[in-house]
């Protein structure tokens, strides 16, 4: 997240500020990089710390609640973007580049590959592909499963819950996204052990 703000050796279309907010956004709340770039700045409530998703993958449209950090740092751009002297019509994306465009995936990309390079960051198993722009939204589901297990709550009864959130049609779109890591496989370990020396009876 911080090279977000020393990758570039030129001035370039996209402000560090918000190649940083947008790569907070996709991993804090786990959006698409599409609706994420599809955001206007009516759709970003952060009074009520609330974003509206339209029209997405599904042709859905749904309500995300954010957390507080996050929400802050949504804030810490909008006032960023009010400075800049960028549009401030409810119609025009939450999401600009230097001249008051939509920034688009291709530009994104690009200043992800550059991250990723400057930082050192790099994929070692045999698949060989570079971590992706989509992969933030892996490690939102996975990592939201290890707090539940850590705070204790019936995650199979909240798994319903972070489908909606991400906006799946059903569970199983879900579980595409749960990769078993070490911790959550810990975690879960420690769940079915507990469930055993009781015989079962949860």
């Amino acid at each position: 997240m911080a090279a977000a703000y020393t990758y570039q050796k030129r001035r370039e279309s996209l402000e560090p500020e918000t190649v940083h907010t947008i790569l907070l956004l996709l991993y804090g709340a786990g959006l698409r990089v599409s609706e994420a770039l599809s955001l206007t700045l009516a759709d970003v409530d952060l009074r009520q710390a609330v974003l509206t998703i339209r029209d997405s993958k599904f042709f859905t449209s749904r309500l995300i609640p954010v957390g507080k950090q996050l929400n802050d740092s949504l804030k810490k751009y909008e006032s960023h973007r009010l400075t800049a002297g960028h549009p401030q019509s409810e119609d025009r994306p939450f999401f600009v580049k230097r001249n008051g465009q939509p920034v688009n995936i291709f530009n994104l990309e690009n200043a992800y590959r550059r991250i990723l390079k400057q930082t050192g960051i790099s994929r070692t198993d045999v698949a060989g592909r570079r971590p992706r722009l989509h992969d933030l939204r892996h490690a939102f589901a996975v990592h939201r499963l290890i707090a539940w297990y850590q705070e204790g709550k019936d995650v199979q009864q909240l798994l319903p819950q972070l489908s909606v959130y991400l906006g799946h049609r059903r569970l199983a779109d879900t579980s595409t996204y749960l990769t078993m890591t070490p911790e959550l496989l810990r975690h879960a370990s420690q769940l079915f052990e507990q469930y055993a020396l009781k015989g079962g009876s949860q």
